[in-house]
């Protein structure tokens, strides 16, 4: 999996030493309910769909590129469901990074589900009680997309807010 030409920019200047980036996820459902997961070829786990955001990029734009490069599906974002940070992570090649994540709750209106790029192996839709092995990370986002209807949900002093 290529990184975007900025970030190989600011890692030829930083290393290895710890990023704070900028990041967005959809819970894409469509017309049955169900939620549209990629499997990554990064690691082979289940996930929302989701990636770093562009310098500049507003981040529903960005939610709507991933999608889109990703999966060949087009979303339009109906809500900001939550803000949260991830633990630092350490990629294998030493470099540290720790992401600002918004998940956004969207709506597929077009394009066909499939691997789209190669970042992903597999790219299906799922119904909620019938959903793959996925980290607890994308429960919750999950969660927190198909529950809010807003505001979005946040941490606030280590409790989990509205």
């Amino acid at each position: 999996m290529a990184i975007p030409p900025f970030l190989a920019e600011l890692r030829a200047v930083v290393g290895n030493r710890p990023l704070w980036l900028s990041a967005v996820v959809a819970v894409v459902r469509d017309d049955e309910g169900r939620v549209l997961l990629a499997r990554r070829a990064d690691d082979g786990r289940w996930a929302c769909v989701g990636g770093i955001l562009d310098p500049g990029e507003q981040p529903a734009d960005g939610v709507v590129r991933e999608c889109l490069e990703e999966t060949g599906v087009e979303v339009v974002p109906e809500l900001l469901a939550s803000t949260s940070v991830t633990p630092e992570v350490t990629y294998p090649n030493g470099d540290v990074t720790q992401y600002l994540v918004l998940t956004f709750r969207c709506r597929a209106v077009g394009g066909e589900a499939r691997v789209n790029d190669d970042e992903s192996l597999e790219v299906g839709w799922f119904p909620l009680d019938g959903l793959p092995p996925m980290i607890e990370a994308e429960h919750q986002r999950l969660r927190d997309a198909l529950e809010c209807t807003g505001p979005a949900f946040f941490s606030l002093g280590g409790a989990a807010r509205p």
